[in-house]
């Protein structure tokens, strides 16, 4: 058998013969090495470590710390699990079982009259148990399509029939540990001996490829560690989740609520969420001023016609509100499920020179899909949202540099916010699916190479997704980790070259010739709903001083100091600082203790001392007395915090500049 030369990571090639597999490779270099390894990358693609090698490659070995290992090893524990409930309840179909970001589920059907609670998880887990202890290889094989569904069709799954008949021929792989046989691409780890740690932590249900109208599944969901401690680890980081549910604190700390006379998912703001989402939208205009945006206002309702021509029409109807027909025949309006066609007509309003461009419009505009009931989740699903959306029109010259710019706000925004860790990604169409996608290839092509060079102009590290592409454009999507380590996406520019063509846009150019703009769309902080619920999550309801509703709570020791109480509020209001008294009839102690549940950032006391010299006794939250002061300086001293915090974002913007 001729050789093959492997080439790794690390600039290094070696020859090996054809058919050797990843493993043996990593036993090559080193034994440890081949303990700690799960999966393998080969020439890009992500492969099993039995598989064999029969051609020169370049090879990517991964382990735990690697993303592509943990997948590896959680879609297994995917297929360890339906394993373990086909033994409990013979008779359950299948549907797809894939790893997510943290642990992996399965969607199954246990069959007419069985149902699988959460008091059934601890037998599951039990059953996985016992499997692993027996070591169960993961066995590969190519299948024609002739008989996957034959052996699908005996056992009655409709589910995996349905998956393959829309697989091509020659393209079909099952894997095999055990008695259980499952339709998957991989990769696997080689067996199930390195699942140490094993919890299944809830069940829901899900209706068959998200359609309402397909049958509901039921949907398992777990996660596994290689080591015990790291499954601690985890189920105490969740209980942290828990006790930082954006819905919890945001009904304690009175931001906003839901209403089923109202509709499920519209979020009502109450006065303290309305507070701080205004807070956020008046930091964001600031800085927008500084990068020479203008901004408008929109209906939240546009002529169907309007969206047709757009695209979203198309795209979004099936996750739309009806449309709403009024009394002459044919006239059609929909709640809009985007900004930007709105904005196309704003800039189709007059007449454009290159002179003018970019011309950059801001809104924060709310928009409406009709999500699933399912689906909806607090502030982070819901049906109608507002965008901080953004719609630059300039000229192709101008495009990297304006890029870079949007990018830079998003940089000001998470520093001033203390999103410190965050991912940036290349969202790029699906070359194997252009239908999904509206234009040319040659304005795809454009656009995608624009955001490619803003990124290695400016050095961000950023990963390509294929396929993740808004139907429009590219995009550049940024994942934040909040305080737990938990991926959110949320700010997002992209590139469109396709919506100028569709609404006929145009300026006149330098030659007196017209031209098309180029769109970028851009929303730093992607939804406000969204956005809160991270951000109440991020600093579990601590938010920095210049963001918090109530930055202030004045607690009189007795009813009788009532009056001087409202009296240094009127005081600190004057200085625009927002501050409420807390007149109940309770001890200063319990109302210390409600105040610092509330996480207001400072507490004044006041009693006759105070009320005689004209002082306040301040505590810091979380950090206790910070002695007695002078209201006048008191609030001198707030106010210079709060600058200082509201500004901070300005000398971020210089070293940018710089």
């Amino acid at each position: 058998m001729s050789d093959i030369e492997i080439a790794l990571p690390d600039g290094s090639a070696k020859e090996y013969p054809a058919g050797i597999t990843p493993l043996e490779v990593a036993k090559d270099i080193s034994p440890r090495l081949a303990k700690e390894v799960l999966a393998a990358g080969v020439n890009g693609d992500k492969w099993d470590l039995t598989r064999p090698i029969s051609e020169d490659a370049s090879l990517v070995l991964y382990k735990w710390e690697d993303p592509e290992g943990k997948h590896a090893f959680w879609h297994t524990s995917a297929h360890l699990m339906a394993e373990a409930i086909q033994e409990l309840y013979p008779g359950t179909k299948f549907g797809i079982g894939p790893a997510i970001e943290n642990g992996f589920y399965y969607d199954i059907d246990p069959g007419e009259g069985v149902q699988i609670k959460e008091s059934d998880l601890p037998a599951i887990e039990k059953k996985m148990q016992e499997l692993v202890k027996q070591k169960e290889t993961l066995t590969r094989r190519s299948i024609s399509k002739e008989d996957a569904l034959k052996y699908w069709e005996e056992k009655g799954d409709e589910y995996k029939v349905e998956l393959i008949s829309e697989l091509e021929d020659g393209t079909i792989t099952t894997y095999t540990q055990g008695d259980f046989t499952d339709l998957c691409r991989g990769p696997h780890i080689p067996s199930t001996e390195p699942i140490k740690a094993i919890k299944l932590l809830s069940v829901a249900g899900a209706y068959w490829r998200g359609d309402e109208h397909r049958p509901q599944l039921t949907r398992i969901y777990g996660i596994t560690f290689p080591k015990k401690k790291m499954l601690d680890e985890y189920l105490e980081k969740l209980e942290q989740a828990k006790e930082r549910d954006h819905r919890r604190i945001g009904k304690e700390l009175e931001l906003f609520t839901f209403s089923q006379n109202v509709g499920a998912g519209l979020p009502l703001w109450l006065p303290k969420g309305t507070q701080l989402r205004m807070q956020l939208e008046d930091f964001l205009k600031k800085i927008q001023r500084q990068y020479g945006y203008e901004q408008v206002i929109t209906p939240h309702i546009g002529n169907v016609s309007l969206y047709k021509t757009s695209g979203h029409y198309e795209k979004y109807a099936e996750d739309s509100f009806r449309t709403i027909k009024t009394p002459i025949e044919g006239e059609e309006f929909m709640l809009k499920p985007m900004n930007c066609p709105h904005h196309c007509e704003i800039y189709k309003s007059k007449p454009r020179s290159y002179r003018d461009l970019p011309v950059r419009l801001a809104e924060f505009g709310t928009v409406y899909r009709y999500e699933q009931s399912g689906e909806l989740h607090g502030l982070t699903r819901v049906r109608g949202f507002t965008q901080d959306d953004a719609h630059l029109f300039c000229r192709p010259d101008q495009i990297k540099e304006e890029f870079i710019k949007v990018m830079d706000i998003i940089f000001i925004i998470f520093k001033a916010l203390d999103f410190n860790e965050y991912e940036a990604q290349i969202s790029l169409r699906d070359p194997n699916n252009k239908a999904k996608y509206i234009g040319t290839d040659e304005n795809w092509d454009r656009a995608e190479r624009a955001i490619i060079e803003a990124c290695e102009e400016t050095g961000l590290k950023t990963v390509v997704e294929y396929g993740e592409a808004a139907f429009y454009g590219p995009k550049l999507d940024f994942m934040v980790r909040d305080a737990l380590g938990r991926k959110w996406q949320l700010g997002t520019i992209q590139v469109d070259y396709n919506l100028p063509e569709r609404f006929d846009l145009d300026y006149t150019g330098d030659d007196n010739q017209k031209h098309r703009p180029v769109m970028i769309h851009r929303a730093p902080f992607g939804s406000m709903e969204r956005f809160v619920a991270v951000l109440i999550e991020h600093t579990a309801g601590k938010f920095p001083l210049w963001l918090s509703p109530d930055q202030v709570a004045i607690l009189p020791i007795s009813q009788r100091f009532n009056d001087y109480a409202f009296e240094v509020m009127r005081e600190l209001s004057k200085h625009e600082i927002r501050a409420y008294v807390d007149e109940r009839s309770e001890k200063v102690g319990r109302k210390i203790r409600d105040a610092e549940l509330k996480r207001v950032p400072y507490l004044l006391i006041v009693g006759e001392k105070e009320a005689e010299s004209g002082t306040v006794s301040v505590r810091k939250q979380g950090q206790g007395d910070q002695g007695s002061k002078e209201i006048g300086i008191f609030a001198d001293e707030l106010l210079q915090l709060v600058d200082q915090q509201m500004n901070a974002w300005k000398s971020e913007q210089k070293k940018i500049e710089e």
